[in-house]
């Protein structure tokens, strides 16, 4: 741990898929009541969120990265307990173009704190899809994700990879990649981590 990082409290949570193991470090809200409308008629909600929530919510709605360190420390302590046989962090890419991407941030700063190798570029998406929470069907998202993504094949060949993104709702982001990393790319094995998890999975 750095001077001046505090880690934060976390509660870590088994996310299923098709991979050896996964994770969460916590779920992203803990509650969230409907309060009412405001003056434009959109609704309102008083929302709770988990310590790494709050942070996470900061570094992608606010462009907060003083939220990268803490939630960096974080990741990199519980790899460190964890201990799946690791070669290379692969982060999932963004689904939108903002001016702070927080996966490629905090897996940047989790391979520099943990010693792993990183490569943003084995992952790339290729195709837009439309908003995945907009669609509850999970084997439609995985039709619609399914050459979403071109993996470079390559880089990870024989590897034990970890799969990296910020949240978890359904799982079917990651699904449809770790699909190609298995069945083109005949990885040794993928384990996931992500930072947060929805509540529900839709």
């Amino acid at each position: 741990m750095t001077s001046g990082d505090i880690l934060i409290s976390t509660n870590p949570k088994r996310v299923p898929g098709r991979w050896r193991e996964g994770f969460a470090l916590d779920q992203h809200t803990m509650s969230s009541v409907f309060v009412g409308y405001d003056e434009f008629g959109h609704e309102r909600f008083d929302t709770k969120r988990s310590p790494a929530g709050d942070l996470m919510y900061a570094l992608k709605y606010q462009s907060d990265q003083a939220a990268i360190a803490p939630l960096a420390e974080a990741a990199a302590a519980f790899l460190q307990g964890w201990k799946p046989p690791l070669r290379v962090i692969l982060p999932v890419p963004a689904s939108r173009t903002r001016a702070v991407q927080p996966v490629m941030l905090l897996a940047t700063e989790i391979a520099t704190r943990t010693g792993l190798s990183i490569d943003p570029d084995v992952v790339k998406r290729v195709k837009d899809v439309p908003e995945l929470k907009n669609i509850h069907d999970f084997s439609e998202r995985l039709k619609l994700l399914a050459d979403a993504h071109a993996v470079d094949c390559s880089k990870v060949s024989g590897k034990s990879v970890l799969l990296f993104d910020d949240l978890y709702r359904s799982g079917a982001t990651m699904n449809a990649i770790a699909n190609v990393l298995y069945d083109s790319c005949k990885v040794t094995d993928v384990y996931v981590l992500t930072i947060t998890k929805t509540r529900s999975n839709t």
